[in-house]
């Protein structure tokens, strides 16, 4: 299949959107997680630079088995108001105590994963389209400015390579849109609200349904607006 693209990671984690305390893990990789991968290949700081593009997403050989491991990690409540001004008063801007803020939790790991990515960027709100600067950092990597290691998921989740995906990489299962999959992925999360759009999925082959918008804003705002008058209205 052409302009499809091969991605490994030896150990990675997709924390689930509603976990606490017990980091439980994703076992596909959201789009929206493959989004920021792609701008951060391209170093793109910009995360609405490409809003529009439409992403597939499949699944090479076996689910990735799940691992679980305790570490520690930082938890901070959510503030808002008066209460902003009060902990900066008292810690200091973005301070967090290590003895109140972070405590041992377990958390899920995914590990030896291996997915293929196709990128279809027909309707992509940049002027140089996301497959474009995709293509440019694969064959042309002295073209770009980009800093820091390529992660998928949490940052420590450095990836082993990315390039153009081959057949002998193996048999390319394919998420694919299904209002009644039991695969529910974030597509696009509001870093302001916490707020997500989710989409269902099943595994199958390849079609039209495989390609997955990243919202433009105007339409998120819509969305938000609907969710909002039927809270109202219960």
């Amino acid at each position: 299949m052409k302009d499809v693209l091969y991605l490994e990671c030896p150990c990675t984690s997709f924390p689930r959107s509603f976990a606490r305390d017990y980091k439980e893990t994703y076992l596909y990789p959201p789009p929206s997680t493959i989004y920021g991968c792609l701008l951060s290949l391209v170093g793109e700081e910009v995360m609405t630079a490409h809003l529009g593009v439409r992403l597939a997403i499949g699944i090479i050989g076996n689910d990735p088995p799940i691992s679980r491991i305790i570490r520690k990690q930082r938890s901070h409540k959510f503030v808002v108001g008066g209460e902003v001004r009060k902990r900066v008063e008292k810690y200091g801007e973005g301070v967090y105590p290590t003895s109140q803020f972070s405590k041992p939790n377990f958390q899920e790991l995914l590990t030896d994963v291996r997915i293929a990515v196709k990128i279809d960027s027909s309707n992509d709100v940049g002027s140089v389209k996301l497959s474009e600067r995709t293509a440019i950092a694969l064959s042309s990597p002295s073209q770009i400015l980009r800093f820091g290691g390529l992660s998928l998921g949490e940052s420590w989740s450095m990836i082993n390579g990315i390039r153009n995906y081959r057949e002998t990489d193996g048999a390319i299962r394919w998420l694919v849109k299904d209002t009644r999959g039991l695969i529910s992925l974030p597509v696009w999360i509001n870093r302001t609200t916490g707020q997500g759009t989710f989409q269902r999925f099943s595994l199958g082959e390849f079609d039209s349904n495989c390609l997955v918008e990243i919202p433009k804003l105007q339409s998120i705002s819509v969305n938000s607006a609907v969710k909002k008058s039927k809270r109202k209205r219960k």
